[in-house]
C-alpha cells in the first residue's frame, strides 16, 4: 500500500492448498558455479539442466517456466573460505557449493507491488510481470506486476487473486501462478 513505486519482487504469503498458510518451507537447489547473473530474494528462478537453478527473466508469456521464488542462498566464499548466508547470489561468484533456498510450491500465493493503478475490478484477471535488476544494497528483487496488462489473456504468467488497497497509486496484490507456468505442473522435463 504505497504512493511510491518500491517493488520488492514476489513475497510468499500463503498457498491455494487446504492449509492456506505459507509455512516458510523451501527446497534446496544447487546454483552452478558459472552462474553469472545475480539473483535476489523475491526473484523467480528456473530449473536448468543438471538440476541447478538460474534467474528466470520475467516475461509476458507462459513460455516462462519457473520452479519457484528465490529466498536466499548459502555458499563458501571463495575469497575467505567462510560459509556465507545471503539474501542474494552475487553475479559471477566462483563458489562451488552454492545452494539456493527456493519456495517451490506450485500453488503458492505471493504478494507483489503493481507498477501503477490496479483496480479491485482486476481480481480474477491474469497479468504480466516486469523484471528489473534487484537491489545489491538489501538483496531484494525489484520485479513488479505490470498493471496495464491485466486481462483475460490465457498466456500471461500470473492470476490476480486480490488487490490490496486499490486506492493507492502503486497497490499491492496477491497473485498465484497460472497452470502451465510452474515447472512441477508441466509434463515437459528440463
Amino acid at each position: 500500500m504505497s504512493t511510491a513505486a518500491t517493488p520488492y519482487g514476489a513475497e510468499p504469503v500463503g498457498t491455494l492448498s487446504a492449509s492456506g498458510s505459507f509455512t516458510g518451507k523451501v527446497r534446496h537447489y544447487k546454483i552452478v558455479t558459472t552462474e553469472a547473473t545475480a539473483i535476489f530474494t523475491g526473484d523467480f528462478v528456473k530449473l536448468i539442466s543438471g538440476g541447478t537453478v538460474s534467474k528466470q527473466a520475467v516475461t509476458t508469456s507462459l513460455g516462462t517456466i519457473t520452479v519457484g521464488i528465490f529466498m536466499g542462498c548459502a555458499y563458501t566464499d571463495p575469497g575467505t573460505g567462510q560459509m556465507t548466508f545471503s539474501a542474494q547470489w552475487p553475479a559471477a561468484n566462483a563458489a562451488t557449493d552454492a545452494v539456493a533456498y527456493v519456495a517451490d510450491d506450485p500453488f503458492l500465493v505471493f504478494k507483489m507491488q503493481a507498477d501503477g493503478a490496479l483496480l479491485a475490478t482486476k481480481v480474477g484477471l491474469n497479468a504480466s510481470l516486469i523484471s528489473t535488476a534487484g537491489s545489491t544494497t538489501i538483496g531484494r528483487s525489484k520485479n513488479a506486476i505490470d498493471a496495464s496488462t491485466a486481462a483475460t489473456t490465457n498466456s500471461l504468467p500470473v492470476r490476480i487473486l486480490e488487490v490490496i488497497d486499490p486506492a493507492t497509486a502503486f497497490p499491492e496484490a496477491l497473485v498465484t501462478y497460472l497452470p502451465g507456468v510452474h515447472a512441477h505442473l508441466t509434463i515437459l522435463g528440463v
